[in-house]
């Protein structure tokens, strides 16, 4: 194994002597560096677009979203698949995280896993990946073998994969449709790719996924109106959501709510058009679950 060609395994000039700078200087060297990810990131928003369209169409198409990946690479993708869930009301397994050794890898490294293409095959065929859905394959070094496994075992079912590394001419960018290569730099630390190169993973699946789901109609303006208020502080954030999106007070809102089972998109439409929760599932139905155009729709 020859790492030394990688860009994330480079020696960082600007924090060559870091151990030697006041506590103060290391946390700027450290700052100064995270500016570059946000660039990185720039420079590849032509090929993030391009994946989320790929996203939405299979997710859209009643397929799901897989992210995999080891170490901190499996952590953030299942960070975001977690998220989704209450933040956009999709159920669990639209958005799946896959980590190399299993959920125990989340808190504590698995010696070997990532080491194992089988095992990124396996865990794939386990979750019964199909032609239906897509693959981001999640790697900073863009060779982790237990990913190239996961990868060639989607292209063999027909199913789009796409990469997210950090480094270029990756090994990973042979084996997908597109590749997201966000090059941010060596790392301030050497190879620790759990600091720039996380950040610019971390901001690219946000980005994927929140794209997504606006493009399915999860998001009205900028309200998250897919919420799940499963919780006191997420029912006050419902309540907000519906007033701020219709123009009546909190009161009002959440008098409306509790007749709908505190789902902000029926209740919008009540408050809005006065119409009856039947009404407004059936216009949302129509429009595919689009406030806006169940608004229009309704003669808003």
């Amino acid at each position: 194994m020859d790492l030394h060609h990688l860009d994330t395994e480079q020696r960082n000039p600007d924090s060559a002597h870091i151990d030697r700078l006041t506590t103060l200087e290391i946390v700027q060297r450290i700052n100064e560096e995270d500016h570059r990810c946000a660039e990185a990131v720039s420079r590849i928003l032509p090929d993030i677009a391009r994946c989320a369209d790929l996203i939405y169409e299979r997710v859209h198409a009643g397929g799901r979203l897989f992210y995999c990946g080891a170490g901190t690479s499996g952590r953030l993708g299942i960070l975001d698949a977690s998220e989704c869930p209450p933040t956009y009301g999709v159920d669990e397994d639209t958005v799946i995280g896959l980590i190399a050794g299993g959920p125990s890898a989340l808190i504590r490294a698995v010696e070997g896993a990532e080491d194992s293409p089988a095992l990124g095959r396996a865990d794939l065929i386990a979750r019964h990946f199909n032609a239906r859905d897509i693959l981001v394959g999640i790697a900073a070094s863009g060779r982790t073998p237990y990913v190239l496994g996961a990868m060639d075992y989607a292209r063999e079912t027909g199913a789009p994969v796409l990469a997210l590394v950090c480094t270029r001419g990756s090994e990973m960018a042979g084996h997908a449709d597109i590749t997201m290569e966000a090059v941010p730099g060596p790392e301030v630390i050497a190879g620790s790719t759990r600091m720039k190169s996380g950040t610019c993973q971390k901001m690219i699946l946000n980005i994927l996924s929140t794209t997504v789901m606006i493009r399915l109609g999860k998001v009205y303006g900028n309200l998250m109106v897919d919420v799940k208020a499963t919780n006191r502080k997420l029912q006050h954030r419902a309540v907000s959501i519906v007033a701020s999106a219709s123009g009546c007070s909190e009161s009002e809102a959440a008098a409306v709510l509790e007749k709908c089972r505190y789902a902000c998109k029926p209740a919008i439409l009540m408050q809005l058009l006065g119409i009856s929760e039947t009404e407004a599932l059936q216009l949302l139905r129509k429009a595919d679950g689009h406030v806006d155009a169940a608004l229009k729709a309704g003669g808003r």
